[in-house]
């Protein structure tokens, strides 16, 4: 539910409407505007509920009208928050006209391996360095990741760099730990419904990068990202990282490039698309990559590493050094393009 209050509303009447809603149970969100101000009611009301708090608020002073949501997320819906979200992480800002690439491997592997990467990243002009410390895999015998080694080499690297960083934390008892270590946590797509994890990641306070689960629908990941903001942290940052393909012997997911625009609609949130995962062919990844730009997106998610055929996960989705120079370079005279 939204109360728009009229036009020249008083901080009297506006504080007098959120007390009212705060009387009856609910927390209100206080949404200035320009010109007026709305106050959203970030929950699930049924029909008694709705009806009985439509009557009465609609009465009070400086209410121009009470409308329904029509989504069923509420803080994640641009119904609710009109204006852009944008994510300040250290001198970096993610989303509302700025464009971001993050670079690096799929793992941490060793300290050289990371600092290679990290070289590379930050040489090409790309401003987020990534790379798994716990690795979420399909075989259990696969490589797990470095964790807490891997943890502390992202940490190193990082100041050392000067870059943003940005890591997957798999458990809710895990967050405390990575988010001493890095800049922004970031919830894997096979975590996306891991609600006890949403909540702790949301009240860590830490940005908070999504990745849309494999079969997930739009409410279904946008009320994932609903669990973050619930918990009083607005800095969500969502990221299309491709849907479950119908033939996989050509592509390991089908990259979704139309949820962006309907993301962009119906959310304020950022949104960064990761071609890499999108594809898991690293020759696709500079096309879709330059797909992703034009839609409309707020930057981009790629795997690069040192060699990638000597990679421990995911070397065939890999850039080389060359390849992610190259992608930086081709995907920046786009953008500036785009958004001339």
């Amino acid at each position: 539910m939204i109360i728009v209050m009229q036009i020249g509303a008083t901080d009297v009447q506006i504080q007098s409407v959120a007390q009212a809603i705060k009387d009856r149970g609910f927390d209100p969100l206080v949404l200035p505007g320009e010109g007026r101000t709305a106050i959203g009611i970030p929950a699930s009301l049924d029909s008694d509920q709705r009806t009985l708090l439509e009557v009465q608020i609609s009465a009070m002073d400086g209410v121009s009208k009470v409308t329904q949501t029509s989504r069923p997320y509420k803080l994640a819906s641009r119904e609710v928050h009109r204006e852009d979200t944008i994510v300040k992480v250290k001198d970096l800002t993610i989303g509302g006209g700025s464009f971001v690439i993050m670079g690096g491997p799929c793992s941490v592997e060793s300290y050289e391996q990371f600092e290679e990467a990290a070289r590379v990243v930050k040489e090409t002009g790309a401003t987020i360095l990534r790379g798994g410390a716990f690795k979420p895999r399909t075989s259990p015998y696969a490589f797990q990741g470095l964790q807490l080694e891997g943890l502390k080499i992202i940490k190193e690297i990082g100041d050392k760099t000067g870059l943003v960083t940005i890591t997957e934390v798999m458990s809710g008892d895990m967050v405390s730990a990575v988010a001493e270590h890095v800049d922004i946590l970031q919830i894997g797509a096979r975590s996306m419904q891991n609600f006890p994890l949403l909540i702790e990641a949301g009240k860590s306070g830490k940005p908070v990068f999504l990745k849309r689960g494999p079969s997930a629908t739009i409410d279904e990941f946008l009320l994932a990202a609903e669990y973050v903001l619930s918990q009083g942290n607005p800095n969500v940052i969502l990221c299309e990282r491709g849907i479950v393909a119908m033939d996989k012997s050509y592509t390991r997911n089908v990259l979704d490039l139309g949820s962006v625009p309907v993301l962009k609609e119906h959310s304020h949130l950022p949104v960064i698309v990761d071609p890499s995962h999108g594809t898991g062919v690293a020759r696709y990844v500079l096309p879709l990559a330059k797909a992703a730009v034009v839609t409309g997106c707020d930057g981009l998610m790629v795997e690069m590493h040192p060699n990638p055929k000597e990679a421990l996960s995911d070397g065939s989705q890999a850039l080389t050094p060359a390849q992610f120079q190259n992608l930086v370079a081709e995907v920046m005279k786009l953008q500036a393009f785009v958004s001339a």
